[in-house]
């Protein structure tokens, strides 16, 4: 099976499996947009429960707006941020893109990545989810899921996993979120560092299941 094929294959089998995720999750309609740009800031180095129980404080405060956080003092930010983890770094952070989304309506990519604290994968987030601009999302999930398909060698830099998203796959904004969702869900249902294989379903698929079932 070629890459292309094995890839389209992939993602058929995991969208029959665990069926649309409707990644982003949002909480407002007014500011949607915005609340994306913070979840995907938020969600560095946390797991997302994290970042719902910061949002929520957010929400409470009428804050999910970048008038009001680029104005709002960093210590009382931080304290409403505290789930999120690395609480004064995000702060910072997010009161840094909430004045740059205030002069910026439509940022590229590498505009995007001149903002402190946003790299490559939350660039993409927002890109993708914020601006549905075709950039398929790389993260650790990723890396360990196509490693043990056998589809890469685990070593690649950002830049050339996301090339090979973007060689094999159609450019379609909605197929690159529900994808990088659906890989999301695998990783943590089954796919984790001690991956439970017997159960897979995508397990006809994978190398690394084949050596243990």
């Amino acid at each position: 099976m070629d890459v292309a094929k094995k890839l389209l294959t992939l993602y058929k089998q995991l969208l029959k499996y665990f069926g649309h995720q409707k990644w982003w999750p949002t909480k407002t309609k007014k500011n949607k947009q915005f609340e994306i740009i913070i979840g995907a800031i938020l969600t560095q180095n946390t797991a997302w429960r994290n970042v719902e129980k910061a949002i929520d404080n957010l929400l409470e405060e009428n804050l999910i707006d970048p008038k009001k956080l680029a104005r709002i003092k960093k210590e009382r930010l931080a304290k409403l941020i505290r789930p999120a983890g690395y609480y004064n770094q995000k702060a910072e952070r997010l009161i840094l893109a909430a004045r740059f989304f205030m002069k910026n309506k439509s940022p590229t990519r590498k505009q995007l990545l001149a903002v402190k604290g946003i790299g490559p994968e939350t660039a993409d987030s927002i890109m993708l989810y914020a601006f549905n601009k075709p950039y398929f999302v790389i993260d650790a999930y990723t890396r360990r899921i196509l490693s043990r398909l056998g589809l890469i060698k685990g070593n690649e830099s950002y830049a050339e996993l996301q090339n090979f998203f973007h060689k094999y796959l159609p450019q379609e904004q909605e197929l690159f979120k529900e994808y990088h969702a659906l890989l999301v869900e695998l990783a943590k249902q089954f796919c984790r560092k001690k991956p439970i294989c017997a159960s897979c379903p995508v397990k006809s698929l994978c190398k690394f299941c084949k050596r243990f079932i």
